[in-house]
């Protein structure tokens, strides 16, 4: 059984908002919730997640990240609709 791949977006505790991806949301916003995350977000705060999308694969999911960085931020919620 292939594992399932995530692109998500959360929103930090100062407006700004991080793209990760993960193979298991659950696991991934409490360790973002604990600060154990990522450093962007350890400094920032987590306040919560926003959006998030099943992929095909890890390759699929990185691509998507990408896409979505690249995107100004008043865009990046719409890129999941």
């Amino acid at each position: 059984m292939e594992k399932k791949w995530f692109v998500y977006l959360l929103e930090c505790m100062d407006g700004s908002y991080y793209t990760g991806v993960t193979n298991d949301i659950e696991k991934r916003m409490k360790a973002h919730s604990t600060g154990k995350g990522s450093k962007y977000v350890y400094k920032k705060g987590f306040k919560e997640l926003l959006r998030f999308e099943e992929c095909k694969s890890r390759a699929d999911a990185c691509k998507k990240e990408y896409e979505i960085k690249q995107l100004p931020k008043i865009n990046k919620l719409g890129w999941f609709s």
